[in-house]
């Protein structure tokens, strides 16, 4: 059965952008990189929200068209427009490069797409991931912490539901980002969905 796994890059205080959507203080060097093309390519879809999606769709489709792109860049470049994609917005009437648009999140239609073979379902976006969440839909979290302090911005984590997970993995890549790799540390739908008092 397939898994929703959530990937996400976040600072060490917690926010996966700076003011005004900065992501310049993301490090992606080329192992970093490597490593992302090496577990993306054997998913079988990406679930993405609208923001996450149109940020995407701006560079990748033709990030391999320049002759000096580093060799991850362009390996990324395919994977990326290969990859079946499921878009989550109330407002695109359209898009492209394999890409489904659902306006609501429906777990009985994911649990569906987890039931069908094939590689785990890669999750990207904040406001798409806490949906997922609330829903009980995520079965594994893979946090790439980057080693400074942002601030201010947008926080990864912004609900008081409460998850137990157990640490699977967890790796420092040269450049001092740290893969954190959770999963669920009970069966999905067991989980306890509380609120903070």
């Amino acid at each position: 059965m397939k898994k929703v796994v959530l990937f996400m890059s976040v600072s060490v205080d917690g926010f996966i952008a700076g003011p005004d959507g900065d992501l310049g203080w993301h490090r992606v060097d080329e192992e970093v990189h490597e490593h992302f093309n090496e577990v993306l390519s054997g998913m079988s879809g990406f679930l993405d929200g609208r923001v996450t999606w149109e940020l995407m769709a701006d560079f990748w489709p033709t990030a391999d068209a320049d002759p000096d792109a580093p060799a991850p860049i362009a390996d990324f470049a395919r994977i990326w427009r290969e990859m079946p994609k499921v878009v989550y917005s109330r407002t695109l009437s359209s898009a492209g490069w394999n890409t489904a648009i659902r306006r609501e999140v429906s777990a009985p239609e994911i649990r569906s797409m987890c039931a069908d073979p094939g590689g785990d379902l890669a999750l990207g976006g904040a406001d798409l991931a806490s949906t997922f969440l609330a829903q009980d839909l995520v079965d594994e979290l893979r946090l790439y912490v980057h080693p400074t302090l942002v601030g201010h911005g947008k926080r990864l984590f912004t609900s008081d539901l409460v998850r137990d997970l157990a640490l699977v993995e967890s790796r420092v890549f040269g450049n001092g980002v740290v893969l954190l790799r959770y999963s669920r540390s009970e069966p999905r739908n067991q989980t306890r969905n509380q609120t903070r008092n």
